[in-house]
């Protein structure tokens, strides 16, 4: 059995080994430390004095196959035909020492943005957004854009006390993984799905859309061959519409935007944590958000100006609490801050001690 040869597949995506730059198939697991030279630039040295240069530059995520040839054809001049696509949608090349300074040159000519390194604003990890997705409270892609336009010097020159990961998702199933960021800008629906009752009966099966609910919140309603929706239970998570697109929820005054706080999933200086809202709902005023875009570079610039080098915003807002955050942040602490889930009393700050401001 030993010298059986191993079973062909095409199941499963190739292993990553085969598609690493030599310097790093040779030096895997004996990097010895990394430099950053700029924000767009480290040096990665191995033990056995090898380098490694890392040029990162930012995506836009939804990107046409133009644009990926585009990149290949940068990592074939400068990369020795390497690159890669990191979690939060930068491209990261990996040229000689000679190289990298003509590599940001060519990037910058081309109007790509050189950075995301250190101390700063990563790229914006966002959902599909009214692009693709089915059940989007607002999009993606357009408040992204609106938001990075404003803050984008945090990527590419200006730095922060910490590394700040901000992310968008579209709709409250948060396929974005949103709610572990320092910034999390999130859409959310704020009324239950009208139920079309003139195509119901030919679009659903009707026993499924019942059961499709996590809350109990339709039944059925054998008169009209249809179901009802008891509004109370709805939680808006637009389950019952992927079964049956004739209970559309998307709805112009009542979809919007949240704004939450303080997560992370580092466990440096502290466990991951999630985070918690801050602005409980700001009004979709496409094609810029302003409001939106107002609000998040108002959490940077506060945060900037008040946290200690290497505080994370979560870290930060546990330092000076609660109380002393919303007033220098100016934001209204309203009933939607109060946690009324059925767990949440382990959520809770159970100290007799606040700071009073």
């Amino acid at each position: 059995m030993a010298d059986k040869p191993k079973r062909i597949t095409d199941i499963g995506a190739p292993h990553f080994s085969k598609f690493l730059p030599p310097v790093i198939a040779k030096n895997y697991g004996k990097w010895k430390y990394h430099e950053i030279i700029d924000k767009g630039t480290m040096k990665h040295v191995s033990e056995t004095g090898e380098e490694l240069y890392t040029v990162r530059m930012a995506t836009p995520r939804l990107v046409s196959s133009d644009y990926i040839r585009e990149m290949c054809d940068y990592a074939d001049k400068f990369s020795g035909g390497h690159l890669r696509w990191t979690t939060r949608h930068n491209i990261e090349f990996f040229p000689a020492k000679d190289q990298v300074e003509a590599l940001k040159a060519a990037l910058k000519k081309e109007g790509h943005l050189v950075g995301g390194i250190g101390y700063g604003i990563s790229n914006v990890v966002h959902t599909q957004g009214w692009v693709h997705c089915h059940t989007p409270a607002t999009d993606a892609s357009g408040v992204v854009k609106a938001v990075m336009d404003e803050l984008h010097e945090y990527f590419t020159t200006k730095t922060l006390p910490a590394r700040v990961r901000i992310a968008l998702a579209c709709c409250l199933n948060m396929c974005g993984a949103v709610h572990c960021s320092d910034i999390a800008i999130l859409g959310i629906h704020r009324k239950p799905p009208k139920v079309n009752e003139a195509t119901i009966a030919n679009q659903c099966e009707i026993p499924t859309t019942i059961a499709s609910c996590p809350t109990g919140a339709i039944s059925p309603n054998p008169a009209a061959k249809s179901v009802k929706i008891k509004e109370e239970r709805c939680m808006y998570c637009g389950n019952c519409y992927t079964m049956c697109p004739s209970l559309p929820l998307a709805d112009a005054t009542g979809d919007g935007i949240s704004i939450y706080v303080g997560g992370k999933v580092s466990n440096a200086r502290g466990p991951a944590r999630m985070s918690r809202l801050a602005i409980p709902f700001l009004p979709n005023n496409p094609p810029r958000w302003p409001e939106v875009v107002k609000a998040v570079k108002h959490l940077v610039e506060v945060y900037a100006k008040d946290a200690q080098m290497h505080e994370r915003m979560g870290e930060w807002i546990e330092r000076i609490g609660w109380e002393r955050f919303f007033k220098l942040t100016g934001l209204a602490f309203t009933y939607q801050h109060i946690d009324d889930f059925t767990f949440a009393r382990d959520t809770f700050r159970m100290t007799p001690t606040f700071k009073w401001e």
